[in-house]
This record gives C-alpha cells, sequence and structure tokens, in this order.
C-alpha cells in the first residue's frame, strides 16, 4: 500500500508546479488539462471557461510523487491541518529551499537548531502549502 499527498490548487495548479519545479527540482511525470478528459466534465467541479486549467498531475519531488489537480479553479487553494516535510542532507540545503519556498509566502517557524534537528523550520508558500524543513541529525 501507498500513501501519496494529493494537493487542490483551486486554479493554480501549473503555477504551483512550476514553482516547485524551480525551487524543488519537481519532475512532472504526467499532466491532463480539462480539455484533455475523455468524458465531459462535471460543470459543478470546474467552471466552463476552465478547459485549460489541470485536471490531474502527478510530480516527484526526490523519492517522492505528488498528485494535484485545479479541482474548483477559484483560485484560492486551501491547505489546513497538513504540512509536506522535507528532510534535507544539510543546513546549507535546509537554508536554502527555506528560504526559496518562503518567497511570497510566510515564515511559520524561523529555521533554527533544535533538540531534534541541526536546522528545522515551518514556512508556508505562497500557495498556501504549509513545510517542514529538517535536517537529519
Amino acid at each position: 500500500m501507498q500513501v501519496q499527498p494529493y494537493l487542490n490548487f483551486d486554479g493554480r495548479c501549473e503555477e504551483a508546479v512550476e514553482f516547485y519545479r524551480r525551487t524543488l527540482g519537481a519532475e512532472v511525470t504526467m499532466l491532463m488539462r480539462f480539455k484533455d478528459s475523455p468524458e465531459p466534465c462535471d460543470s459543478g467541479m470546474v467552471p466552463p471557461s476552465s478547459e485549460n486549467k489541470v485536471m490531474h498531475t502527478s510530480f516527484r519531488i526526490g523519492e517522492t510523487t505528488i498528485l494535484a489537480s485545479d479541482c474548483g479553479c477559484q483560485g484560492r487553494p486551501s491547505f489546513q491541518g497538513i504540512s509536506l516535510s522535507l528532510t534535507v542532507p544539510d543546513e546549507t540545503k535546509a537554508e536554502r529551499l527555506f528560504a526559496a519556498l518562503g518567497d511570497g509566502g510566510q515564515v511559520q517557524m524561523p529555521l533554527t537548531k533544535t533538540f531534534f534537528s541541526p536546522r528545522f523550520g515551518m514556512v508556508a508558500d505562497r500557495f498556501g502549502v504549509s513545510w517542514m524543513i529538517y535536517v537529519a541529525k
């Protein structure tokens, strides 16, 4: 069995995936737009003017596959009660990724030394996705 995060960017999926490609080296493995669906989409799922939005995508960050879409297409993604955790090999990479993810976002906990890690911090990126950056001891 496998558990994979599925993120709904509510109309900003392509922008988010491109941001993760630039900042985290994400690799898109599949992307389908609503207009490419073999069956008509439910009008409650996507407004008629959103045919170019992402119906489903799959991308990899490191060894993890993340799934995402644009359901709703209102441009107001909401990610509450969940964080994605990035384990990085060293403090330099932690600082670089923390700054990159925080560009246009909001620091939730500054990157700092803790009893469990030489560097740990939490940041919500510009899409509202919460990230925990962690350097393993």
